[in-house]
């Protein structure tokens, strides 16, 4: 016998609308006290009407037609009824037969071996719904209390089919997933504050059973994380396994909680089927006619993540793992674009200074090195050491590209370009008048920088025995004491030079 686990996934997406999904009460309750963005409606008071949120309607179809989906021509909401302490009005409003989306797939990429494959994940449908309230459970167990600002809030849930092999293609496709969401501008998708919620399905089935059918599965709830979606399944694996092993494979599909701190699931329920849900038509609400809505929007479907990252690759000449790095952050991917377009334009002017770059297309490869330096090496090394938001980061592309363009013309070196980085952080200031307040310009006169480094050699005699005892760091050594005694001003591939002609001397 040969198992396999088979996976599917259901992911709740909070909708980053103004107001709630039914009434016009504020979304964004979680940053306000309990129970403070409520009201008859989402908390269900008799004889109330709910109005459905347009917003939540066109990011639905946005959903949609980024993933690939039919959008329905006429969809329409459903009372989904079960009675828990979270739902005051002892029903969801949510979609049953008629979602707004049905069909659409993910194409992601799954880390393996220390390269990548490439996989797709087919989805069931799209359909939108009002969330429920949010418990909180006292330390002792003993009570819990009900805040009613979540309720309410618009939900697109994303159904996929059973296509998911393994954890880590689980966890690469809610990462996928996630980053298309904050593309879209649909969700800030952040998982750790409930943006993204996520119920895994799952079983095992042993692949050599001619009649391939799929056996009952388990619903595991409450994973709040990336790592924790790898770690439950992997423990639902486990655990189920070794079910299978013992003669007793599980026969009836159940809902199980993950425990994080514990690293288990635990037995909630049996798990309910739509005939305990007695689904009806929400009769306080008529139909959705989409033909309109979806032609305006489809005009809206912006650049996807995985389209962006070819297009940094073909149009940049940026390496696959650096544009996939970039990429993974909405805002620096732009802020990264504008940079290139600002050096494009330069590369391409016919002013006599910018006569470094003769060709864009034989040296964009190159640039490209040198974007994804200073960007992700160094741009993010300030920003983490100050604590600066890429949101609020006083650095325009325009300076930036400045920046990069003084350093491949050599007026400033790698060190003092740093410093003038950190300045333009904190000040916003532009880079080529801070380079020349803080006399920070690279100097490559021979003459002026000969006898500098003939005094770096003298008076450092230790260093000069190590050299002739042939200990090669000692060079690098003194090409510090060099960079040193410069300011950083000399080019560290002259600084080398000038103390290896100095050394030469010596023999």
């Amino acid at each position: 016998m040969r198992l396999e686990p088979v996976i599917g996934l259901e992911i709740h997406v909070q909708l980053k609308t103004q107001s709630k999904m039914f009434c016009a009460c504020s979304n964004r309750g979680e940053y306000e006290p309990a129970n403070s963005t409520v009201c008859p409606i989402c908390l269900g008071h008799p004889g109330v009407l709910p109005v459905v949120n347009e917003q939540a309607v066109r990011f639905g179809t946005l959903i949609g037609l980024a993933l690939g989906g039919k959008i329905a021509v006429h969809s329409k909401f459903d009372r989904k009824n079960y009675f828990y302490p979270d739902l005051p009005k002892g029903y969801q409003i949510s979609q049953f037969d008629l979602p707004i989306v049905q069909g659409g797939q993910v194409e992601f990429e799954v880390p393996e071996n220390g390269a990548r494959r490439v996989a797709r994940v087919r989805l069931t449908r799209v359909h939108l719904e009002e969330d429920a309230a949010k418990l909180q459970h006292a330390e002792d167990g003993k009570s819990s209390l009900v805040d009613f600002n979540r309720g309410g809030t618009p939900l697109a849930e994303i159904v996929t089919e059973p296509d998911i092999k393994s954890p880590a293609e689980a966890k690469a496709f809610l990462q996928e997933l996630r980053l298309t969401m904050r593309y879209l501008g649909v969700s800030d998708a952040d998982m750790e504050k409930g943006h993204l919620r996520c119920d895994a399905n799952i079983s095992l089935r042993d692949v050599e059973e001619p009649s391939g059918k799929f056996n009952p599965k388990t619903e595991v709830k409450n994973i709040n994380s990336f790592r924790s979606v790898e770690r439950a399944l992997d423990y639902e694996i486990k655990r189920q396994t070794k079910l299978w092993l013992d003669g007793v494979p599980p026969m009836d599909s159940a809902t199980r909680g993950w425990d994080d701190v514990r690293g288990i699931t635990i037995e909630q329920r049996t798990k309910e089927g739509s005939s305990d849900y007695r689904y009806f038509p929400e009769p306080d609400l008529p139909p959705l006619h989409l033909d309109e809505l979806v032609a305006e929007v489809r005009k809206r479907v912006p650049e996807l993540p995985a389209a962006r990252r070819a297009r940094f690759v073909a149009d940049y000449g940026m390496s696959p793992e650096d544009a996939r790095t970039v990429c993974d952050d909405l805002r620096l991917a732009d802020f990264t674009e504008e940079v290139f377009s600002e050096l494009r334009e330069w590369a391409t002017s016919p002013t006599p200074d910018h006569k470094e770059i003769k060709d864009w297309e034989a040296e964009k490869s190159e640039l490209a090195k040198l974007v994804s330096g200073w960007i992700l090496t160094k741009l993010n090394g300030v920003m983490a050491e100050h604590k600066i938001d890429i949101r609020i980061l006083k650095i325009t592309p325009e300076n930036f590209a400045e920046l990069l363009t003084l350093i491949k013309q050599k007026r400033v070196t790698g060190p003092n370009a740093y410093v003038i980085l950190e300045e333009m952080a904190l000040s916003g200031a532009d880079p080529g008048i801070i380079m020349q307040e803080k006399k920070l310009e690279a100097v490559d006169d021979t003459a002026e920088l000969a006898p500098i480094a003939g005094n770096v050699v003298a008076a450092n005699p230790k260093a000069v025995e190590d050299w002739k005892g042939g200990k090669t760091n000692a060079v690098q050594f003194l090409v510090g004491q060099m960079m040193k005694a410069t300011r950083g001003k000399c080019p560290p591939d002259m600084a080398r030079k000038l103390v290896e002609d100095e050394l030469a001397k010596l023999k």
